[in-house]
C-alpha cells in the first residue's frame, strides 16, 4: 500500500509540474504507474489525469480543446481489464478515449508498438488525425525532446528516442499486423469489418506480446458475425464486457416532451434508467429518423440492439429458440469440418446438397448438408475450403456413405466443374437432375422460393435443424439495401444456401416419388 501511495505522489507531482518540466525520466515514471487506479488529481486516476493535462481533442464544432474525460470514458477506465470488448451506441467518445489511452502508453513506455485497426481506410485516417492532434499539441519541450518524431505519415508515428511507434491501418489490409509484436491493440467497429473478420482478428491476436492490452469495440450490426460471437463468448475467453447505452452521452437530448404524452414503455424506461423528458424527446427523434435501425445505432440494452435491425430474412425468434437446444454432434471428422448428428440408418433414403465454392484458402466455403428424405432431418454438415476434384470425391464418398444418397449440386459457377467430375472421375450414378440437366440451378426465381422454404421449416419444425453454425448463419442472413439478400459483412451464408437447396430438392424428389417414383 505504501508503494502505491508513493507512486501516486510521484504521479501527482509530475502531472502538476507539466508546465514546468516533463522529460523522458518523468514520462517513464508515469508509464510505470499509468494503469494504477490511484486517485491523484481531482479524484481521477493516473491515465485520466495525464490525458486531461496533456492531450487536445477537437469539439463537434471543430475547435481544439483540452480532453475532459466524459462519463463513458471514465466508466471504461474503472472497469477496464487486459482484454476488453465494448458494445456501445454511436459517437460516445470511446474510440477517442482508447486512442488517447494507447497514445499515452506509447509515449510513456519505451519499446511500445500500438496498433489501431479500423473498419475502412477513411475511418483509419480519421482515427489517425486524432492521434496526430495528440502529438502536435504536446508541449514543445516534450515534442522537440524525448518525443521528437522520425517518421510521421498517414499510417504511423515513430518516436525513435524511446523506440516506440503508433500505427493505424484498415481491416481491409489482410497483412495488418503481420510480422509485428504489438503491446496495444484497438479493433474499432469490429462488427463492420469487411471479409472474414474472425480470421483477420485471429491473425491480429497472434501478434500480441505477453501482457499486451486489447480493446474490441463496435456499435452492433445485427446478430451473428465476429463481434456478436466475441460478445457472446466473452465469459469463456476472459474478456471484460463494457456496455454503454446512448443516454450516457449528455449531448443526446432534445426538446422535452409533455408528461401527458408519455407511453407506458417510456414511463418504465424513465423509472428504470433515470431518464428525463428531454432524453425521451431525443429517443422519439432518433426513432423517427432511424426507424428500424434506432435500437441498433442507439443501443438501450445488450440484447435487443443485436436483434433490432429489422433486416433479417429469417424469423429470429425461432432461430434463437432452437439455438438454445441444439445437440452436440456425435462425431466430427475432416478436422472438424464435417459434423455428424445422425449416422446413416440401413434402409433409409438421404439427400446430400452441395453449394460449391472455388476451394481457395480465403473467401466462401464449400458447404454440404445431409438430409433424411422422409423427415427432412439434418443429419450431417460440412463446410470447408475445398473445391474441384477434391470436393467431388469428398461429397460422392459422403453420399455413398449415406446409402447412396441423391447428390444435389448447385450447377451455377464452380458447381458445373464439380458435377462433371462427380459423374466422370468419381463415376457417381445417383445425381439429381433438373429438366434433364445435372445439378440444381439457382435463379432469381428459385432463390426466394428456396429461402422461403427454409424459413417456413425453421418456424414450423425447428427440431429438424441440428447445426449451431447453420443457425448462426441464419441469424446474419439479411436483406441488403439493393433489395437482394445474403450474408451481412464479415459473415458467411454457404450453409444457409446448401440447406435451402437441400430442402427444396428434397421436396421435389418426394413429389416425384409420390407421383411416379424418384429416378
Amino acid at each position: 500500500m505504501a508503494a502505491v501511495d508513493e507512486e501516486s505522489a510521484v504521479a501527482a507531482l509530475a502531472i502538476k509540474s507539466i508546465q514546468k518540466k516533463l522529460g523522458r525520466r518523468e514520462l517513464e515514471k508515469l508509464g510505470k504507474i499509468l494503469d494504477t487506479p490511484s486517485h491523484v488529481v481531482g479524484g481521477s486516476d493516473v491515465a485520466i489525469a495525464l490525458a486531461e493535462a496533456l492531450l487536445v481533442v477537437r469539439t463537434r464544432e471543430g475547435k481544439p480543446t483540452k480532453l475532459a474525460a466524459n462519463a463513458v470514458q471514465q466508466a471504461f477506465e474503472e472497469k477496464r481489464g487486459q482484454r476488453n470488448i465494448v458494445l456501445k451506441a454511436r459517437q460516445m467518445g470511446l474510440t477517442t478515449w482508447v486512442a488517447a489511452r494507447f497514445f499515452l502508453k506509447t509515449i510513456t513506455q519505451p519499446g511500445t508498438l500500438t496498433l489501431e485497426v479500423a473498419h475502412t481506410q477513411e475511418a483509419a485516417e480519421e482515427i489517425f488525425r486524432i492521434v496526430h492532434r495528440f502529438a502536435d499539441w504536446l508541449p514543445d519541450r516534450v515534442r522537440k525532446g524525448p518525443l521528437r518524431t522520425a517518421r510521421s505519415n498517414v499510417r504511423q508515428i515513430v518516436f525513435p528516442r524511446i523506440d516506440a511507434q503508433y500505427r493505424v491501418v484498415s481491416a481491409a489490409d489482410r497483412n495488418a499486423g503481420r510480422g509485428l509484436t504489438v503491446q496495444n491493440l484497438h479493433c474499432s467497429e469490429l462488427a463492420r469489418w469487411p471479409g472474414d473478420a474472425a480470421e483477420i482478428l485471429a491473425g491480429l491476436r497472434a501478434t500480441l506480446a505477453p501482457g499486451a492490452e486489447m480493446v474490441l469495440e463496435s456499435t452492433p450490426q445485427g446478430v451473428g458475425g465476429c463481434f456478436h460471437e466475441e460478445w457472446l463468448k466473452a465469459d469463456e475467453t476472459g474478456m471484460v464486457r463494457h456496455f454503454f447505452p446512448w443516454w450516457m452521452e449528455p449531448g443526446y437530448r432534445a426538446k422535452a416532451v409533455g408528461k401527458a404524452s408519455l407511453t407506458e414503455e417510456e414511463r418504465a424506461l424513465m423509472a428504470e434508467r433515470g431518464l428525463d423528458l428531454r432524453q425521451i424527446g431525443y429517443r422519439r427523434q432518433i426513432r423517427a429518423d432511424f426507424r428500424g435501425l434506432a435500437r441498433q445505432e442507439f443501443a438501450e440494452d445488450e440484447d435487443s440492439c443485436f436483434l433490432a435491425s429489422g433486416e433479417s430474412v429469417f424469423e429470429l425468434a425461432a432461430v434463437e429458440e432452437r439455438m438454445k437446444t441444439v445437440p452436440e454432434p456425435v462425431m466430427r471428422r475432416q478436422n472438424g469440418e464435417l459434423e455428424i448428428w445422425l449416422p446413416p440408418v440401413k434402409g433409409r433414403e438421404y439427400v446430400v446438397a452441395v453449394d460449391p465454392a472455388g476451394g481457395g484458402s480465403e473467401g466462401d466455403y464449400s458447404a454440404a448438408e445431409v438430409l433424411e428424405m422422409e423427415t427432412g432431418l439434418q443429419c450431417a454438415e460440412f463446410a470447408g475450403h475445398m473445391g474441384g476434384l477434391e470436393l467431388a470425391r469428398f461429397v460422392t464418398d459422403l453420399a455413398a456413405e449415406y446409402n447412396g444418397a441423391w447428390l444435389v449440386v448447385e450447377r451455377n459457377n464452380h458447381g458445373s466443374c464439380v458435377l462433371a467430375l462427380a459423374e466422370t472421375a468419381c463415376k457417381y450414378g445417383r445425381i439429381y437432375r433438373q429438366g434433364g440437366q445435372a445439378g440444381w440451378l439457382t435463379t432469381s426465381v428459385s432463390r426466394p422460393a428456396m429461402l422461403g422454404c427454409l424459413n417456413a421449416a425453421l418456424v414450423e419444425e425447428p427440431e429438424r435443424f441440428q447445426s449451431r453454425r447453420l443457425l448462426g448463419e441464419c441469424r446474419s442472413f439479411v436483406r441488403q439495401a439493393n433489395g437482394s439478400s445474403g450474408a451481412q459483412a464479415g459473415t458467411h451464408d454457404d450453409r444457409v444456401m446448401a440447406m435451402a437447396m437441400g430442402l427444396a430438392a428434397r421436396a421435389e424428389l418426394v413429389g416425384r416419388a409420390g407421383s411416379k417414383g424418384a429416378r
